[in-house]
């Protein structure tokens, strides 16, 4: 979502490399260029001109720190006014009434109630040990409930068999009578929406909510509809007091001019960003954080939580040994993808390394790696167990039946076996390294193609230079 902003604060923030200190003169332009950045973002104009002055009076006021590079802390103190302007920490949902806690997810049609109601279902249950408990109280749309039931079914979560001919406010009292007796900890309450707001819709809301003493509301914002959202989230919190926003289709190319303007507008915190169609794609808000992706400074804290939920730490451990004493499997090499696949995709794993949103750019389409990486599986499930614990067994023969098992060439085949050796080098290289403390790694192919500092040739490489951006990985993707 973010890209196109990010490249245009990378842009803006060259014009401060290789001064000697902040001033007015040298800021001005960066300053109008963010300000630029921001509003072709569809950022609310109050909101940049407020963003923009804050930034200005910090920056001027602003002793530099000796040693620091004074773009560096130019950039440090936009990321502060970034994440204070979305909201500065993340706020958490109140569950510590008693039980069972309503929550009610409000929003236009089309903004992804429903979806958020099954994934929100899902994220507390995960990450919170939470009884939910799913009602579907749109009456307006009666797919809302089938839907719903289809997520509650697939995720393994009791739902409320409501009855579309009451209205909204009954079904709502009537789930949570229910959920009482079954002794749920949550209720979900999905509820109804229209096309565009109107009386109608927040005389139902208004109704529904008094049914319950001061209940969590979480709006939902569809973020591709940019300053509307902002404005419809507005809107609502007028008419019956939202709690909470939730920011819908975070993975889209939108411009993201929601996610920086509506808490500011609103003055209600964010506490989910949906990022993708799976149930799991939900993440909570933290401003900081959200802050770092857009100035390419990475979110490795994210990416730390969601590899502590993915990869089995004993199973972690155990692989570290056989890839230190070079016995790193093809099966072991298997379970690698499997976990990394659960992580998110290539693209989003990389942004939140530090530096590699710029690095992206200049790459460009990462479909190519992802493609290899599929074909990589389809050849290693046309192998036996034997043949992936040792693929020194692999004769002319053996390759044959797997290539035509997976529906591939032989020399597909052949390609995958020797990136897989150079992999196994390149691992145990590295463990050496960590374990003895040095820099060179003796006899590693260089996974990126092409000798380096520190690399010696990989088999079969020729040694001659590969033409600029044609680099190939050991997966082969061209970098």
């Amino acid at each position: 979502m973010f890209d196109s902003l990010s490249e245009k604060f990378s842009d803006a923030f060259k014009n401060l490399q290789g001064k000697g200190k902040i001033s007015e003169s040298n800021i001005e332009e960066t300053l109008k260029k963010v300000r630029t950045a921001l509003l072709e973002a569809d950022v609310n104009f109050k909101v940049v001109k407020t963003f923009v002055n804050e930034v200005k009076e910090k920056a001027l006021g602003e002793k530099v720190i000796k040693g620091v590079n004074p773009g560096e802390q130019f950039i440090k103190i936009v990321h502060d006014e970034l994440a204070k302007l979305m909201g500065d920490e993340h706020s958490e949902l109140n569950l510590s009434k008693a039980p069972p806690v309503p929550l009610l997810i409000v929003g236009l049609n089309g903004a992804g109630k429903t979806t958020f109601t099954g994934k929100l279902a899902l994220y507390l249950r995960a990450k919170k040990n939470k009884d939910v408990y799913l009602v579907p109280a749109d009456n307006f749309r009666p797919a809302a409930k089938d839907q719903l039931i289809v997520h509650a079914k697939n995720l393994g979560i009791d739902y409320f068999d409501s009855d579309l001919s009451m209205s909204p406010a009954q079904i709502a009292k009537a789930g949570m009578e229910e959920a009482k007796k079954l002794r749920k900890e949550i209720v979900i309450i999905d509820t109804a929406g229209r096309l565009q707001v109107n009386d109608e819709l927040m005389a139902q809301l208004e109704d529904v909510k008094k049914e319950f003493q001061d209940p969590e509301v979480l709006f939902v914002a569809d973020a591709m509809t940019g300053q509307e959202a902002v404005n419809v989230a507005k809107t609502f919190h007028d008419r019956i007091g939202i709690t909470g926003i939730v920011l819908s289709k975070m993975d889209s190319d939108a411009r993201g001019g929601a996610a920086l303007s509506i808490r500011h507008v609103t003055n209600v915190p964010v506490r989910f960003i949906s990022t993708g169609e799976k149930m799991k794609d939900l993440e909570p808000f933290h401003p900081d954080r959200l802050a770092k992706r857009i100035l390419d400074m990475g979110d490795v804290v994210t990416l730390v939580e969601k590899a502590q939920e993915v990869i089995d730490e004993k199973e972690a451990e155990r692989m570290m040994k056989k890839m230190e004493k070079n016995k790193f499997t093809i099966n072991d090499f298997m379970k690698q993808m499997g976990m990394i696949s659960k992580l998110g995709s290539m693209e989003s794993l990389l942004k939140m390394i530090p530096g590699m949103g710029g690095a992206l750019r200049q790459i460009g389409d990462l479909s190519p790696a992802e493609d290899e990486m599929k074909k990589m599986k389809v050849i290693i499930s046309s192998m036996t167990n034997q043949e992936r614990d040792n693929h020194k067994i692999l004769n002319g023969s053996r390759r044959e039946r797997i290539a035509k098992g997976s529906g591939k060439s032989v020399q597909d085949v052949n390609q995958f076996i020797e990136k897989f050796e150079q992999m196994q080098q390149m691992m145990s290289g590295m463990m050496g390294m960590m374990k003895g403390g040095g820099m060179g790694m003796p006899g590693l192919g260089n996974p990126f193609g092409g000798g380096g500092a520190g690399f010696r040739q990989a088999p079969g490489q020729s040694g001659k230079k590969r033409k600029k951006g044609k680099r190939r990985g050991p997966f082969g993707g061209r970098f």
